[in-house]
């Protein structure tokens, strides 16, 4: 069942192994919630952001349609994985609020990590389609109603760059966030692409302005998603998130008083906003509850909001990947 306990809670118990010797075993559990998780009323900005661009994507397409253009259509197209994306991180961050059960112990905070590295998947997927449009047109420049274009992608920027700052705020502490604040900024980049390049087509007839952008922007969007791609699937396979560095939290566990070594330390992401650590403490402390305090403190300085904490008052024998 859920689990919660104020940080410095601790509760020890000894036990002694089958190799002639016994140590003692200290478990602490120190729950912090890191003050850049986002607000359990969070969730209003992926259902605001869902509606207002589903239904500008209907306008879009049927706008496309109306001025003949194959912009507005593609652009209509990546609004829509967008849509997608935002869909899947605003249900992973409602997933990642419900409480852990006697199964899931650790809840579904994991959901947002597989919504963040979808979302990548979907930009790469969008850069394709834009990608294939693109060259398409280049190979054969149409005409379009450059007026109906520039008014419609102009409408498209301001929701995008609208949307996106709804996010803006959390991009850097939440990789869901910060895949909803990549998806809608893209957007407005393509938007506002699509409006210079109807206003020089329009001044200058010159069509292959429109394909040559999309290419620019294409590669604009997939440079900021490589990042995106690379920190999701790390979180996938438990790597320690990109703000705490493992090595500098071995060093500060190992300067406590009394400790003379740390093994079995591990971090990895319970979601794309809370960190866990588990660790091994060798120490010859006689006050082992103000130790765990430390130590848990030592845990909520880097940002850990679940720290097991076990401490150990001899060694024992090394075991595999210690």
């Amino acid at each position: 069942m859920a689990h919660d306990a104020a940080p410095g809670h601790a509760h020890a118990h000894g036990h002694h192994h089958g190799h002639g010797h016994g140590h003692s075993h200290r478990h602490g559990h120190g729950h912090h919630h890191h003050h850049h998780a986002p607000a359990d009323t969070g969730d209003w900005r992926y259902l605001a952001g869902l509606s207002i661009n589903l239904v500008f994507v209907i306008a879009e397409a049927a706008a496309g349609l109306i001025a003949g253009s194959a912009a507005l259509l593609a652009d209509a197209g990546h609004n829509l994985s967008d849509v997608l994306g935002l869909a899947m991180a605003g249900g992973a961050a409602w997933l990642a609020r419900r409480a852990a059960s006697a199964r899931r112990t650790y809840g579904f905070g994991k959901a947002t990590v597989l919504a963040a590295l979808a979302n990548a998947l979907l930009l790469l997927a969008a850069c394709g389609f834009i990608a294939f449009e693109a060259i398409e047109r280049l190979a054969d420049p149409r005409p379009v109603e450059s007026g109906i274009v520039m008014a419609v992608a102009g409408l498209g920027f301001v929701i995008n760059l609208g949307t996106a700052l709804l996010f803006l705020r959390d991009r850097h502490t939440d990789l869901n966030a910060r895949g909803a604040y990549l998806h809608m900024l893209a957007d407005a980049g393509v938007s506002i692409g699509v409006v210079i390049v109807g206003a020089g087509v329009m001044l200058t007839g010159w069509t292959l302005l429109d394909p040559i952008a999309s290419l620019v922007i294409v590669a604009v969007i997939l440079f900021g998603t490589w990042g995106l791609l690379r920190d999701s699937v790390d979180l996938a396979l438990d790597a320690a998130p990109a703000g705490v560095e493992v090595p500098a939290v071995r060093s500060a566990l190992e300067g406590l008083p009394g400790v003379s070594r740390v093994h079995d330390l591990h971090v990895w992401a319970l979601s794309t906003t809370r960190t866990a650590l588990t660790a091994h403490l060798v120490h010859d402390r006689p006050d082992p509850d103000a130790l765990l305090r430390e130590a848990q403190a030592v845990a909520r300085d880097f940002g850990v909001a679940h720290a097991t904490l076990q401490l150990e008052t001899a060694e024992g024998p090394d075991c595999p990947g210690c």
